[in-house]
């Protein structure tokens, strides 16, 4: 056994002193083992039935602390908007300020700055919704605890509560720290750590002791509500001891990771820095020494190479087409709470989800009854027909249903209305009898006594007065109930001893009703007199009854899930299901919406907590689809982690508090907006509105489109370097001789003006052909690659470069200018500035173009539709207004340095769209080919 490390620091001494000293609060070692006798855990915990003093509480707080939840602390605002401040692609557009001021631009600095400023602020705002998941655990707390102190039970602040308290638990109360039931039982509600509705039991009588913590029955866990009963418990851990505070400590554990697309962009933005800067270096001297230029104008060639290197407006546009793609999911039901999940999502390779609510509808429905003369069969509208008579068999089963029930179907709720009261199984077992013939308000009786489910016994019953005798009515586990039965019913009603053939054909109907993802209840009853009921305990009563029959039930699968399984699997996307249900259950549901039809496996929470991280990874790395049953919260951050680990971007889905910390370590944590908690919705970075599972492939397929479409503008904004870059080079490498075909003034107008509504325009765009039907992309593909570079610097840059000169020279020429002529005053000063004002609406000419061919990746513009993008229409009118006040309004002018043109000269720029779009139609064609 591991020895106890003990640090001596003072010793508390009183009845039920605790050994402070020994670093209790630091300490797993030092914990207590709920699992021990209650004898050993007063001993361990110096404590007995009569409580602490109030002044041993106060000093034990000293060493356990605040029993509350703890948030690990958070990080500095200064600093995170500084690491936004830094951004590779914000330092890039710190340069471009910097050079705008250089260059005499200071208003344009300006606007730089404030674009700088607010992409800084927006990105902090958003990475501040993922940091509220503790405070939304802390609110499972209560504000009160009623405790037995000083041998008397008074209420306190439940913050001061220690582990040897004695707490008293009672009906609508909630659970202050966890505790060891010394007396009494409660219902409690574990939805908050199991994620499962149906109320649990706790008893200090239980003798259930085998499984995982959460799954005791004699353990009552801080957060948790008491639903009935009245029970006294020992505190043995508090604040972050406790098993919700584990979970809390779990969620702080896994930070967020940056997405694809942040990450890509980081290297692109490098990237463009070093091209830029180096280039920039190299041709100061190449400028001087070789081209003969002065070290001033080789110094104003390498700012103006840095400006036309720099896209000023990339970073912007990124993160609106994000913006828009979070506008656009939330119109589908999903709310995307950071805006760079939405590229995330398009690199889904593995969706891990939840089966109740999520792929199904989260309502039960009975779909057939077998009883020993007969199978009745419901249809999915459980639409009424004429009544059985009573005393026939149905009819029995039907009013032991309704009396051995705790739920209420109301008037005029109709089908599945929330209106309805109690656990969704007993309404549907309602509903079933109401179809057989069994009234309404049959349910809505005094009972003489009511023996709740219990989890050990897994079964109720309850007990009704009928004139001088009594009626017991059972229901539960079938395998259950049949071993109290010992008489089954006939054709005609009539009792007969229940045979072992009989028996084995029940067992064969569970097992063959089980294997569809059926969940099963058997119902059975007996007469007793009232000598047997008031003498008799709870297991003498349940004996020696008839078994009325096995009723089937099912939560029917969302009619829309089938289809998004269908894209999913089309789309190369691996399903994977973890819920804490029963795995027949989940296996039957998952293949009735064609989950695993090239292989599915059923590995239980067991099995899994046995496994080594080899057999898990081989588990997970192959292509079958796997249901993960009964699963605990470091069961589902075990499998994401894996997954991860293996390249794999994973989508995981939950609602309850367990899923928190599964939630924030995966790359996409889905969180149900209906039926989740708090807790989860503030882990997960995507909420669903609808708990749908088809909505989470919506997102999917969106996240793809917003991905492709980064790609596109970023192809767009790419092409124009290679025109603003040339003329440089030709003036650099002229020595000077020819003239600069453009200013620095001017590429700004160009980056900072034109370019940015149609690039807006392509973040809008519709989804080219065949968008689900390709592999998800790997987390480690460049945004940016080799043929990417090719088209847009190559293609759609090369062509415009050259356009743009043979523009520039005719004008110059036309002018007449010669080889090496002095354009700095003169008539041939205007000739310059004209041909300077011909290169900038040459390259605003070739943005038209440019645009219209980015708008697909490989298809050609007649599959999608030329108007097809009516934002990107109103982007290129928007550009070609922009540029005609650059050219034609006197202030503009002045700022740009630009002339008018003439009309002639304007039908040269024509052409040119068609020209750039028609040469990257055919390098399109040749590649499809």
């Amino acid at each position: 056994m591991k020895p106890r490390t003990k640090q001596l620091n003072l010793v508390l001494g009183s009845r039920g002193g605790v050994r402070v000293s020994e670093a209790v609060a630091d300490s797993e070692s030092d914990a207590v083992n709920p699992r021990e006798s209650l004898e050993r855990m007063f001993r361990d915990l110096r404590s007995d039935r009569q409580g602490l003093s109030a002044r041993e509480a106060e000093r034990r707080s000293l060493v356990h602390g605040s029993n509350e939840l703890q948030r690990r602390p958070g990080r500095e605002w200064p600093g995170e908007i500084l690491r936004q401040l830094t951004h590779p692609l914000a330092l890039l557009l710190w340069v471009a300020a910097g050079l705008a001021v250089v260059s005499g631009a200071s208003p344009l600095a300006v606007a730089i700055v404030l674009v700088i400023l607010v992409n800084a602020v927006f990105a902090f705002v958003q990475e501040l919704h993922a940091e509220q998941a503790v405070e939304a655990l802390s609110a499972f707390l209560p504000a009160t605890a009623m405790v037995v102190r000083d041998r008397a039970e008074q209420v306190v602040d439940a913050r001061t509560l220690v582990p040897g308290d004695v707490i008293v638990l009672d009906e609508g109360g909630r659970v202050s720290a966890d505790a060891r039931l010394i007396s009494g039982s409660v219902q409690v509600d574990l939805s908050t750590l199991t994620g499962e509705s149906v109320p649990v039991t706790v008893s200090a009588d239980s003798t259930s002791n085998a499984g995982a913590l959460v799954s005791a029955r004699d353990i009552a866990f801080s957060g948790t509500d008491v639903l009935g009963g009245k029970a006294m418990g020992l505190v043995f851990a508090t604040g972050m001891r406790t098993e919700i505070g584990r979970i809390a400590a779990l969620s702080q554990r896994g930070g967020r990771d940056e997405s694809p697309l942040e990450k890509q962009v980081k290297k692109v933005a490098w990237l463009i820095a070093c091209v830029a800067v180096v280039m920039g270096a190299a041709f100061i001297p190449l400028g001087s020494l070789i081209a003969g230029l002065s070290w001033g104008d080789s110094i104003n060639f390498a700012i103006g190479l840095l400006v036309a290197n720099v896209p000023e407006g990339l970073l912007p546009i990124i993160t609106l087409a994000l913006a828009v793609g979070v506008r656009t999911l939330a119109k589908r039901g999903a709310l995307v709470k950071r805006i760079s999940a939405v590229e995330t999502l398009g690199s889904t390779s593995v969706i891990c989800t939840d089966k109740t609510g999520t792929l199904t509808q989260n309502r039960m429905r009975v779909t057939r009854i077998w009883m020993p003369s007969d199978v009745l069969t419901f249809d999915a509208d459980d639409a009424a027909t004429d009544p059985w008579p009573e005393g026939t068999v149905p009819r029995r089963l039907a009013h032991a249903i309704t009396s051995c029930c705790t739920a209420e179907l109301r008037e005029g709720s109709g089908d599945g209305d929330e209106c309805d009261s109690g656990d969704p199984t007993e309404v549907a077992l309602l509903r079933a009898a109401e179809h057989i013939g069994e009234p309404r308000n049959a349910a809505v009786q005094a009972h003489h006594t009511i023996f709740p489910f219990d989890p050990e016994l897994r079964r109720m019953s309850t007990v009704d007065r009928v004139g001088d005798r009594f009626r017991i009515q059972a229901k539960g586990a079938p395998e259950e109930i049949l071993s109290l039965c010992v008489r089954s019913v006939g054709s005609g009603a009539s009792e007969h001893g229940l045979e072992s053939s009989e028996r084995s054909e029940v067992a064969a109907v569970v097992h063959r009703w089980a294997r569809e993802g059926l969940r099963l209840i058997a119902v059975a009853e007996r007469s007793a007199t009232a000598e047997e009921v008031e003498q008799l305990c709870r297991r003498d009563i349940e004996r020696d009854m008839t078994l009325l029959g096995i009723v089937a039930m099912i939560d029917p699968p969302r009619p829309e899930v089938r289809a998004a399984v269908a894209k999913c699997h089309t789309a190369g996307i691996r399903i994977i299901v973890v819920t804490g249900d029963h795995g027949l259950t989940a296996r039957g549901i998952a293949e009735s919406v064609g989950i695993g039809n090239a292989g599915l496996q059923v590995v239980t929470g067991y099995e899994l907590e046995g496994m080594s991280e080899k057999d898990l990874d081989r588990l997970l790395y192959t292509d079958n689809e796997i249901i993960f049953a009964r699963s605990s919260p470091e069961e589902k951050l075990r499998i994401t982690d894996a997954l991860r680990a293996g390249g794999y971007v994973v989508a995981m889905t939950g609602d309850g508090v367990n899923d928190a910390p599964a939630l924030r370590r995966s790359d996409i944590g889905v969180a149900m907006g209906r039926s989740g908690t708090d807790v989860a919705r503030e882990a997960a970075t995507m909420v669903l509105t609808d708990d749908n599972f088809a909505t989470i492939v919506d997102a999917v397929q969106a996240g793809r489109r917003v991905y492709d479409n980064v790609r596109k503008f970023i192809v767009y904004i790419f092409a124009h370097a290679t025109p603003e870059v040339v003329p440089f080079l030709v003036y650099a490498l002229s020595g000077g001789q020819i003239p600069l075909p453009l200013t620095v003034m001017q590429i700004l107008a160009i980056d900072l003006g034109t370019e940015t509504l149609p690039a807006l325009a392509l973040g809008r765009e519709r989804e080219e052909p065949g968008l689900m039907d390709r592999a998800p992309r790997k987390a480690s593909q460049n945004v940016v690659d080799k043929a990417m570079l090719v088209r847009s610097w190559g293609v759609l840059g090369g062509v415009s470069a050259a356009a743009v000169m043979v523009l520039f020279m005719t004008t110059l020429v036309s002018g007449g200018w010669t080889f090496g002529a002095d354009v700095s005053s003169g008539a041939l000063e205007h000739t310059w500035k004209l041909a300077t004002t011909m290169s900038f609406l040459g390259i605003v000419s070739c943005q038209i173009g440019t645009a219209v061919a980015s708008r697909t990746e490989r298809a050609s513009l007649r599959e999608i539709g030329l108007f097809s993008n009516r934002l990107l229409l109103w982007g290129i009118a928007f550009e070609v207004v922009f540029a005609a006040v650059v050219v034609t309004v006197p202030t503009a002018q002045r700022l740009f340095g630009t002339v008018s043109p003439t009309w002639y000269q304007v039908l040269w720029l024509l052409p040119l769209p068609v020209l750039v779009w028609g040469c990257d139609e055919f390098w399109r064609w040749t590649r499809r080919r």
